[in-house]
């Protein structure tokens, strides 16, 4: 028979032992979340003890403002402004396409779709995301390229309008994958409160469930702009490739990637030219990590 003592340290030894367990866990996940930070720290320094060195022969400001990007043997210019503008150009473009057509698509998945078409759909939408770049590069070449020449009469297909279309697919299934969970966590009493006031079904989703759930699309669709942003061999490989500063979706564009990407490779180590495409990289470094922390912060807001 064993003792009221012994049968009381059972369950207080079981509780010691479950709070260590707890300790030793959350000091694991801290310790990994811990090198996350240190490995993303790591990144951003060496871009800008790479970038920074510049600046010591070169104005920042005509960096900044620099309406030329020549990095020529004679005469260099190093501005930054076709780049920015060719992959502002690239990224609005992809973002009118993909936005509507990605929140359309969440809206169908989680309000209209049956549960059999659903779970066709959503693996589908995602298998997207598991194509490489260079495969949409090689589908803007050989195929959306043609199709632009000929529809719009064009001397060439490689322009801003290709890169927008391929990164719009490419932004799809985060859009579509996240918008829908944003959709499907509005609670149904929203819904059913809308239905017996006399809306419609449509009515509903479009003034009750797509405003509820506002702030986690917007975190979506950032986040989906915050991937296409980065990408660097589908536009290096459609859209042309000219540093010119432009805003017809038509005209050949550079992207800020493409010019790291196309010109890296070339570049004496501690020329100019090479601190410069490190400096491009560490701007294009911190728009993405400022994309990403205003995403961030709408899904917490969405999640409270």
């Amino acid at each position: 028979m064993v003792s009221p003592a012994a049968g009381g340290r059972g369950p207080r030894r079981s509780r010691r032992s479950v709070r260590r367990e707890s300790r030793r866990a959350e000091f694991v996940l801290g310790s990994l979340a811990s090198v996350s930070l240190v490995v993303l720290g790591l990144v951003f320094f060496s871009l800008l003890r790479e970038a920074l060195p510049l600046f010591r022969h070169y104005p920042a400001a005509e960096f900044f403002t620099g309406l030329e990007w020549r990095p020529t043997s004679v005469d260099q210019r190093f501005g930054l402004v076709p780049l920015l503008t060719g992959s502002l150009l690239v990224t609005v473009g992809a973002a009118v396409i993909a936005v509507p057509f990605g929140v359309a698509v969440a809206l169908f998945v989680s309000e209209v779709a049956p549960a059999r078409v659903r779970e066709f759909l959503k693996p589908c939408l995602e298998l997207l995301a598991a194509i490489p770049s260079v495969v949409y590069g090689f589908i803007g070449l050989t195929v959306v390229s043609p199709l632009l020449r000929d529809v719009f009469g064009l001397s060439s297909g490689l322009s801003a309008l290709n890169g927008s279309i391929l990164l719009a697919v490419m932004a799809l299934p985060t859009i579509v994958t996240l918008s829908e969970d944003a959709l499907r966590a509005v609670p149904e009493s929203y819904r059913a409160a809308s239905l017996a006031m006399g809306a419609s079904r449509w009515e509903t989703m479009v003034h009750v469930t797509l405003p509820a759930a506002r702030s986690g699309v917007t975190a979506a669709v950032m986040l989906g702009l915050g991937r296409v942003i980065g990408e660097t061999m589908a536009v290096l490989m459609v859209t042309g490739n000219a540093a010119q500063i432009t805003f017809d979706i038509f005209d050949s564009v550079r992207t800020m990637t493409a010019t790291v990407a196309a010109e890296m490779a070339e570049t004496p180590w501690g020329t100019p030219h090479y601190h410069a495409l490190f400096s491009v990289g560490a701007t294009l470094f911190m728009i993405t990590f400022a994309v990403n922390m205003v995403a961030d912060f709408l899904l917490r807001k969405e999640a409270r």
